[in-house]
């Protein structure tokens, strides 16, 4: 890691009241003073702000409040420098063209993150927080960012990995003392600590499915026979009018995704072309789309006209697209057109058919009738999903792998211990759980992935 001064705008592009440049290096200070006169840097107290004018040689380029944090108490641990300016994108140039004059470079995406990390300031898996943070779009997303900000997975993994390490240590010591046929690990002691970390391990890893859903977004796919009703639905659950509505079988010939947002978890809509056999080469593309969908999706939603009088090619349809791992909510449709008696036959047609286990929901999208017992739906499936028990949750897909390598290590390590394999060989075994585990906080990382991590950021962070 070079020493060298970086700068970059901190703040979106664009234009806004203020906009905000940073400063980071162990000449920082000495950079920006040369176009700050009239007060010594330098000679400041750490966590202060400054007033004046930022100077281009003779030329004021703006009124200017400068933070400086002296190392090691700031971000990155260097000194560092924040300039407050106008929101003007043309100052903020100019402020950053003059301080490449004066010493700095432009810094690379994510390279202040970065060099927190280097420093110690953060571990790997904070680093990557900050860019979940940055990224967060709903309430749920947003904390649990904030709990790997604050070291959540980490503290986790850590004693764990400590504990290890101790054994590790121990059987480094039975292979230096191998001639004299020593044993300083107690291996029932190790195999109680490796059911302790599968346990861990094995919670931290079932997160991950409701992480990935808050993170990401649940994906819904609402599927169903032309003219079920699907645009409808869709609008009346964003309430607006997003998709095209008409009693002309066939409309939406591609599919539409929109973002809803329940209870601060986000939900992946997916209205798609009705299912049907159909000559027309533009529609038969939507409906190959939609079951490319239905095959990427966690809930489908599957819409049947309540009016209509015959089902079986709507639960044909539904035996072809259902998944052992996919929630299925059968939506009756257009129920306000319905009179009592058929009202309740619907569902027993399709108790009757359908053997996966399913949600039945009546429903009125021109009414809004029901609607809100869909979303409730929509949210009961993602709060299912949520271990009561860990409060972490894995987000990052390189965190589950990690964790996932962990767990088969610490399976190879019960193996070697049951079979008496050789020191030297539960040695090995053992290294390699440590350094998966270690992944996840970077106290066993590379180059490459590190590159691929931070190259992510946002210039400026």
């Amino acid at each position: 890691m070079n020493n060298d001064t970086i700068c970059a705008l901190a703040t979106a592009n664009g234009v806004g009241a203020l906009g905000i440049i940073r400063v980071s290096g162990n000449d920082a200070l000495s950079v920006v003073q040369k176009s700050f006169p009239g007060k010594k840097l330098e000679k400041q107290k750490s966590h202060t702000i400054h007033y004046g004018y930022f100077m281009d040689g003779e030329e004021a380029i703006d009124e200017v409040m400068l933070s400086i944090f002296l190392a090691p108490k700031s971000f990155t641990t260097e000194n560092s420098v924040e300039i407050a300016f106008h929101g003007s994108p043309h100052i903020g140039k100019r402020i950053l063209e003059t301080l490449t004059k004066n010493g700095a470079r432009m810094a690379k995406a994510g390279e202040f993150t970065l060099r927190a990390f280097i420093n110690g300031r953060i571990d790997l898996s904070q680093a990557e927080a900050i860019a979940d943070v940055i990224a967060s779009e709903n309430e749920a997303s947003r904390k649990v960012a904030i709990n790997q900000l604050k070291g959540g997975i980490t503290n986790e993994i850590s004693i764990l990995r400590t504990d290890l390490l101790n054994f590790v240590s121990l059987i480094e010591l039975e292979l230096d003392f191998a001639e004299e046929d020593v044993e300083f690990a107690d291996r029932s002691a190790l195999n109680g600590l490796l059911d302790k970390i599968e346990l861990k391990l094995d919670s931290l890893i079932e997160s991950f499915q409701y992480g990935n859903a808050i993170k990401n977004g649940t994906a819904v796919a609402i599927i169903g026979k032309p003219n079920a009703g699907k645009s409808t639905l869709l609008n009346a659950l964003l309430k607006e009018e997003r998709a095209i509505v008409s009693d002309i079988a066939g409309t939406t010939r591609d599919t539409i995704e929109e973002v809803l947002h329940i209870k601060g978890h986000a939900f992946r809509l997916i209205d798609t072309a009705g299912l049907r056999e159909t000559q027309d080469k533009i529609e038969a593309i939507g409906v190959k789309k939609a079951k490319e969908k239905v095959e990427n999706a966690n809930i489908l939603v599957y819409l049947a006209d309540a009016a209509t009088e015959d089902y079986s090619e709507d639960i044909e349809m539904i035996k072809s697209l259902q998944r052992d791992d996919l929630k299925l909510i059968i939506c009756a449709t257009k129920i306000d057109e319905v009179l009592p008696p058929k009202y309740e036959a619907v569902e027993d047609i399709f108790r009757n058919e359908i053997t996966q286990e399913f949600d039945f929901i009546r429903i009125s999208a021109v009414e809004n009738q029901n609607i809100q017992d869909l979303k409730n739906e929509l949210s009961s499936y993602v709060e299912q999903l949520k271990s009561q028990e860990n409060n972490v949750v894995i987000t990052n897909q390189r965190h589950f792998e990690a964790l996932r390598k962990s767990l088969e290590a610490t399976h190879k390590v019960k193996e070697a211990i049951s079979f008496q394999i050789s020191t030297e060989l539960l040695a090995y075994e053992l290294r390699n759980a440590l350094e998966h585990l270690g992944e996840i906080s970077g106290e066993v990382t590379n180059d490459e992935v590190l590159g691929n991590i931070f190259s992510k950021f946002c210039i400026g962070k």
